[in-house]
């Protein structure tokens, strides 16, 4: 077989001397090529293997400062990175104001109280682990061993598990998931105050599957469909962000949703269906997408690649936690060609 021009062969029936000559031409490593990937499945892997290595490594790091050095120690800039993040906080939203604000709330107006309560319990886990930190780093109370494991991860810039834990799943570090936190924040105070947005970012939601269950929940109501047989299907726009929206574009039913990324394929934007990656472009934001909701009996879906979405690049685990849902893209090649790739979204990226 010829692919990008390696071949691989199996060698046909011969004698032991020579069966060990051709396997000793064979080259010690394969291109991705061989397997019928591309060239950017090796890069992605050995950018994980480094991750990896370099978490390790962090954790290695000594724990007090030599001597004679200058600059800040250990517990100093632990203290100043807590003191930063607790200035950044917001406050929490007050639920019993926002509920009375809707009078019978719909689907989505649900979900949104959900989200609330859940953005409240992280705000108020973090504010007293913070000030829990504060005090156990001056000596006004024990360091316990969650409290040494938060200092511990401020120190190397990662995330404190006990955060993780109330937390949308992601792989990203200190710093990024602190601004991916504050435009959560945003836009769930966009939402109290104006409405549902008229382009959801989706990563911004802890449930994005709740927020998208609600959308076909009040088609369903509105249309007299039965919910077991109705579903969603998406379709990709032209409008590359949030800001080529226009302002009075909003569609009835269903909505439109931006924070994907594309793995394993590019987008062709001309012709609005998938092509081929560009070399070392690993990750690619999709177009803001329309989600529709439909009854399952009349799609016909041709000429499309039903793509898993992810809520991060990890994919999802044993369990298959992870998986938010699949979206339609358009293609003018076999699915199995995506398939192959390893074709997918993912909502967050690192």
């Amino acid at each position: 077989v010829r692919v990008a021009s390696i071949t691989a062969f199996l060698p046909g029936p011969r004698a032991r001397r020579s069966t060990y000559v051709t396997i000793e031409t064979l080259p010690l490593v394969n291109s991705p090529a061989v397997f019928g990937l591309h060239a950017n499945a090796e890069i992605k892997y050995l950018d994980s293997a480094t991750r990896s290595i370099w978490e390790d490594l962090l954790g290695m790091q000594p724990r007090t400062a030599t001597s004679g050095s200058s600059g800040p120690t250990r517990e100093e800039h632990i203290a100043a990175v807590a003191t930063d993040l607790q200035a950044r906080l917001p406050e929490q939203f007050d639920l019993a104001i926002i509920r009375k604000n809707f009078d019978i709330p719909s689907p989505t107006q649900v979900v949104l109280l959900q989200e609330l309560e859940r953005f409240n319990a992280l705000i108020a886990l973090m504010e007293a682990t913070l000030r829990d930190l504060q005090r156990a780093l001056i000596g006004e109370i024990g360091m316990s061993s969650e409290l040494d494991a938060i200092a511990d991860c401020l120190f190397n810039g990662q995330l404190p598990e006990p955060w993780r834990r109330k937390a949308p799943a992601t792989e990203k570090a200190l710093g990024g998931w602190v601004t991916h936190f504050l435009r959560r924040h945003a836009q769930y105070v966009d939402w109290v105050a104006h409405g549902e947005p008229r382009v959801m970012w989706l990563s911004g939601i802890a449930i994005p599957e709740s927020y998208l269950t609600a959308l076909v929940q009040t088609a369903c109501r509105a249309k007299g469909w039965p919910l077991d047989r109705s579903t969603l299907f998406t379709r990709v726009t032209d409008f590359a962000t949030l800001a080529d929206v226009p302002g009075d574009k909003k569609p009835e039913f269903g909505c439109y949703i931006e924070g994907l990324f594309l793995e394993g394929a590019g987008w062709d934007a001309q012709r609005r269906c998938l092509r081929p990656q560009n070399p070392k472009e690993l990750v690619v934001p999709l177009p803001v997408v329309q989600v529709i909701p439909a009854e399952a009996s009349r799609l016909r879906l041709r000429g499309t690649f039903s793509a898993p979405l992810y809520v991060t690049q990890a994919r999802r685990n044993a369990m298959g936690v992870g998986l938010v849902t699949e979206c339609n893209l358009e293609t003018d090649m076999h699915e199995s060609h995506w398939i192959l790739q390893g074709v997918a979204l993912v909502l967050n990226v690192r």
